[in-house]
């Protein structure tokens, strides 16, 4: 996917750059961080295991075949192993049968969790601002600080997060993530101009694990 390029240097400088460009024209923090999944969904790859051993033994007893029975115990094993392998090596698959509730609810928590690992909430006028990328899921969650007010940032800032979405949900390449950032500063300079005395207090470059 696209979005592994996060993890390469040129990449992570043009993030860093677009960060830089974005927090000069307003008193905003922003910090962008990455991760290559937000949660662990083995059970997807049990389940699937689950429905090939079923389906083996189904097969065993019903098709015109003489199978041994000992064979029967190694067989479903089998056939256990190999769907949830399949599905473990198989990210689109696994991402599928995985419900949409449970994706969003782990971007959601994990974007919580690494806007207070990450210290976007100690900035001087409380206006961090995390955009958060997580890859399996294809899903993207902005996490802002109680000194930013959504309602104050109108239409324009729900513009962004859509395409912040739909950028990071079926990109091909990194630039539709890029335009889509780029989105956040003309609501964020509206609503938080930048001042003077503004100083970076957060690393414009993103953090990808």
């Amino acid at each position: 996917m696209w979005a592994k390029a996060f993890f390469e240097e040129a990449t992570r400088e043009k993030t860093a750059a677009e960060v830089k460009a974005i927090e000069a024209r307003t008193s905003a923090e922003v910090v962008v961080a990455v991760r290559r999944a937000s949660g662990q969904y083995r059970h997807t790859d049990y389940l699937v295991g689950f429905v090939l051993s079923i389906a083996t033994l189904v097969a065993m007893l019903y098709l015109p075949i003489d199978f041994e029975l000992e064979y029967f115990p190694v067989d479903v094993a089998l056939s256990f192993a190999a769907g949830a392998g399949l599905c473990a090596i198989l990210p689109g698959l696994r991402r599928r049968l995985t419900s949409r509730k449970l994706l969003e609810e782990n971007v959601r928590t994990a974007a919580r969790a690494a806007f207070v690992e990450f210290g976007v909430s100690r900035t001087s006028g409380r206006t961090g601002i995390l955009v958060f990328v997580s890859i399996f899921e294809r899903r993207a969650e902005v996490v802002a600080d109680i000194g930013v007010d959504p309602a104050a940032l109108g239409k324009e800032w729900e513009e962004f997060q859509a395409k912040l979405s739909a950028a990071v949900a079926s990109a091909e390449d990194a630039e539709p993530f890029f335009q889509a950032l780029r989105l956040m500063a003309p609501p964020l300079e509206q609503a938080l101009p930048r001042s003077a005395d503004d100083v970076n207090e957060l690393p414009d470059a993103p953090h990808a694990a």
